[in-house]
């Protein structure tokens, strides 16, 4: 007989105390999942590329160039306010390395253009304008550096970075997001745990936007490109190389098709409110969180047919979400009551041990309606692996959508129907399913 070694000796031992992870075991932060209810952030593009008709800079633009005549963080947080966003992310420095605060760490920043004499300090003033309106504000700081010569030595620009972190982390409030974009940096290997510690020291509770790839330093993953929608069933949970993270998704596209940064003669590229609704529908209604780009012009304004096709987006989305037909159910359980109420903190529960379930809503008359929302409640998991939104028709179920992850939040759509019962049948759940929202709109 073959004898185990001390060391396997030891792991075997030790190898009841580990189990393996799960997929619906996993269950997210308090921070998670207070982000994800945000739901709807914008980001902002302003730099010298908004001066010189460029996305992307290559680090030689003269701070000279950097003078808007009408800046107003003010008038940029109502129009995002307009659009139903709840926070902003303001690009700090974008990969020409040119600098939105006065930083120490080097003279290619705010300090050394016209704007307000060389005082002026952007970060600052977008942040207190984010909160005087109401919005939550965290950062970009892009780790591809085109300018800085110390970009050429890993260790020296290491440091660099993250004594710039460390002043955007001290200096200006709570930060809800912080984005890690590792555009332009193939091939580079940074210092992400320093990157981690350096901002965690200061803002525990800020979420970490990363690319998947970045498994292991991200509290949330980008979508995987920019078309502003979620193609797939979205689960929280991802798994690398047989580790298991809860990493909900964020869907990023801008206003304008293809452009991030602000460009003169450019009003062509605009979305439409339909092709906006579309991409909220795709990445809020899939479960994940929308971001969406929003770029200043080089007056400091938000171009006033972006501000108004912002105002539009508010009004479309509250027109199309504000009345909850569900809300008007006959009486019933105090338990099923509990998706029905509007009330985000509260939850309908299956029995103890169910892996399926049916929450059914009968209405004192007929509704026509075409949109179906479901919430999860996601501080026990996502356990739903298969359901049907269902209406009683003819005398029969019949099936209005089917799909198998539901999340944060599922908009389901479908060609408008008239009924009075209208069920959400679970039919697999890994755990018993525990449901935050179940409401029905017209679009029509």
């Amino acid at each position: 007989m073959r004898m185990l070694t001390p060391l396997a000796l030891l792991l075997a031992l030790l190898a009841p105390a580990l189990p393996a992870q799960n997929f619906t075991d996993l269950q997210p932060s308090p921070q998670q999942t207070a982000w994800q209810d945000l739901e709807f952030g914008v980001i902002l593009h302003f730099s010298t590329n908004t001066f010189l008709d460029r996305e992307w800079g290559d680090g030689t633009a003269s701070p000279s160039v950097f003078n808007p005549t009408q800046f107003d963080p003010g008038q940029w947080m109502k129009a995002i306010k307009a659009s139903g966003a709840r926070y902003v992310v303001l690009v700090a420095k974008h990969h020409d390395g040119f600098c939105l605060w006065p930083t120490a760490q080097t003279g290619y920043s705010i300090k050394a253009s016209p704007f307000q004499n060389g005082k002026g300090d952007i970060v600052r003033d977008v942040a207190l304008a984010a909160r005087a309106n109401g919005l939550l504000f965290g950062i970009y700081l892009s780790p591809w550096d085109r300018h800085d010569p110390r970009y050429q030595d890993p260790a020296a620009y290491d440091a660099y970075y993250n004594a710039e972190l460390s002043e955007l982390a001290q200096n200006y409030g709570q930060l809800v997001e912080f984005w890690l974009d590792g555009a332009g940096s193939e091939g580079r290997t940074y210092n992400f745990p320093r990157i981690i510690e350096t901002l965690r020291t200061f803002q525990p509770n800020t979420i970490v936007f990363a690319d998947t790839g970045l498994f292991e330093y991200g509290d949330a993953r980008w979508a995987g490109d920019e078309s502003g929608k979620i193609d797939y069933e979205n689960w929280n949970v991802i798994d690398r190389h047989g580790f298991l993270r809860w990493r909900p998704v964020e869907v990023d596209t801008p206003l304008r098709k293809f452009h991030w940064f602000w460009h003169p003669h450019d009003e062509a590229s605009l979305k439409s409110v339909d092709e906006l609704l579309d991409s909220y529908e795709n990445s809020v209604g899939r479960g994940g969180q929308w971001m969406l780009g929003v770029a200043p012009d080089s007056r400091g304004l938000i171009p006033d047919s972006d501000a108004v096709r912002l105002s539009e987006l508010g009004a479309a989305i509250h027109a199309r979400y504000a009345h909850n037909l569900a809300a008007e159910h006959l009486p019933t359980g105090d338990n099923i009551a509990r998706a029905l109420d509007n009330e985000p903190d509260t939850f309908w529960s299956a029995p103890p041990g169910a892996h399926s379930a049916i929450l059914e809503l009968n209405l004192p008359r007929p509704i026509t309606f075409d949109r179906a929302v479901t919430m999860e409640w996601l501080p026990a998991g996502q356990n739903v692996l298969a359901y049907r939104i269902e209406a009683w028709q003819h005398g029969k179920w019949v099936t209005l959508a089917a799909a198998q992850a539901i999340g944060h939040k599922k908009i389901d759509r479908f060609p408008p129907v008239t009924a009075q019962r209208v069920r959400l049948n679970i039919l697999s759940a890994a755990h018993e399913p525990r449901i935050r929202e179940f409401q029905l709109y017209s679009t029509r």
